[in-house]
Formats: C-alpha cells, sequence, structure tokens
C-alpha cells in the first residue's frame, strides 16, 4: 500500500505557483517541490492544515490511499 500526493494537480486546478504555496505556509520552495514528487517520508499536521486553507481543500484532495 502507498500514500500518493496529488499536490501539483490541486495547484494546477486552483492555478496557484508553488512559491505562493511555501510563502503562505511557511516552508521552502524545496519542501513544496518534494511534497509534489512524493518524496517526504511524512508531513506534520499543522503544515498540511495551512497547505489545506491555501488551496481550500480537504487532505483527501492531495493525499491518496492507493493498494499496490
Amino acid at each position: 500500500m502507498a500514500i500518493v500526493v496529488t499536490l501539483d494537480v490541486m495547484l494546477a486546478t486552483r492555478k496557484v505557483k508553488s512559491r505562493d504555496l511555501a510563502e503562505y505556509v511557511g516552508i521552502t520552495v524545496a519542501n513544496v517541490s518534494l511534497l509534489k514528487q512524493g518524496k517526504v517520508k511524512g508531513v506534520r499536521f499543522d503544515t498540511l492544515e495551512r497547505i489545506c486553507e491555501f488551496l481550500d481543500c480537504q487532505p483527501g484532495d492531495i493525499l491518496r490511499h492507493v493498494k499496490d
């Protein structure tokens, strides 16, 4: 089983730049890039909350559970 990050899709849907998200959330653009690529082992709930606030979405809109 795997968690798939669809943050890149949500950013495109909302027509938001990674730089703007990073600034609002308080993380680096590099960290947003790693999140978009699914190359992180975890994300803090407060970071996830800020991402969802900025994108006006639910965690399930950017994180998906996929069976292998």
